[in-house]
């Protein structure tokens, strides 16, 4: 049974910085894809950012790149998504999820298995 458990949200001021992580466990993740996403009130979920557990390949949302960094530690089964420059936009439930068949991929529908999500919130 995969079990994915995130942490390290909380509230934040704009232009602060906040460490998301992603425990994974229940099965071996080498042929993976793990990805972050995140709903904010009012709105559909959305892509933030991926990674393929093996190659460290990585693809992020437009509205992030160059501030959001995803990262996995390949030994300790954890996926981190280093959140800097945050914006009260970024407020919302974030979102780890796993994805079988490995390439990185954007959409919901590509992705097996969620977490129960944690809260962002950034204030201005």
């Amino acid at each position: 049974q995969v079990q994915l458990v995130e942490s390290g949200g909380g509230l934040v001021q704009a232009g602060g910085s906040l460490r998301l992580s992603c425990a994974a466990s229940g099965r071996t993740f080498s042929g993976y894809a793990m990805g972050w996403f995140r709903q904010a009130p009012g709105k559909e979920r959305e892509f933030v950012a991926a990674i393929n557990w093996y190659y460290g390949s990585t693809h992020y949302a437009d509205s992030v790149k160059g501030r959001f960094a995803i990262s996995r530690d390949y030994a300790g089964n954890t996926v981190y998504l280093q959140m800097n420059s945050l914006k009260p936009d970024d407020t919302a439930v974030y979102y780890c999820a796993a994805d079988r068949f490995g390439p990185v991929r954007t959409t919901e529908r590509a992705y097996d298995y969620w977490g129960q999500g944690t809260q962002v919130t950034v204030s201005s």
